[in-house]
């Protein structure tokens, strides 16, 4: 006789392989944010606990990816805007993030979005690093895909600029 799935069984196994499919990618993106791993593994499971919170109200108008992303982000929001985050140093290097960074040239670029605006540099990760459209980044962000669009631009140009050594 085999195991009858309660509701509670489903939720908890789709939780299970959201997070062996997604945790990579949610440290990733909260590790660049927070630049702190221990805060980003927080953030990490803070997001999965929301999601299993939500898993319910899920009704697929985006991607799983996407739903985690958008929760990752406010989340890592929500811990920048504690008042003792602002006067703690977060000044890491590139090399503590878990992105892959092979040559001095990647790790130069890399640098160099670390260094971006905070609004610059998420568009910049969620499009080159965890593969979003535009359409997906604006639903994870909450803006019009033409704000997505401008940002990204204007962080191409300070890239360029930066990376070429100035005007």
């Amino acid at each position: 006789m085999g195991v009858v799935m309660n509701p509670d069984n489903i939720r908890e196994e789709m939780l299970r392989r959201l997070m062996t499919q997604y945790k990579n990618d949610l440290m990733r993106m909260s590790c660049a944010f927070l630049r702190d791993p221990a805060l980003a593994e927080d953030a990490v499971q803070e997001t999965f606990i929301k999601a299993y919170q939500a898993m319910t109200m899920f009704r697929g108008d985006s991607s799983e990816k996407t739903w985690l992303m958008r929760i990752a982000i406010n989340t890592c929001r929500n811990i920048r805007r504690d008042a003792w985050f602002r006067y703690v140093d977060r000044s890491i290097t590139p090399d503590i993030l878990p992105l892959q960074a092979a040559s001095d040239k990647d790790r130069a670029l890399l640098g160099a979005v670390m260094s971006l605006p905070y609004r610059h540099k998420e568009v910049v990760l969620l499009y080159y690093y965890q593969g979003l459209n535009l359409q997906e980044i604006s639903d994870t962000l909450g803006v019009a895909a033409s704000t997505v669009s401008t940002r990204l631009k204007k962080a191409r140009e300070r890239l360029h600029i930066e990376l070429k050594g100035g005007v």
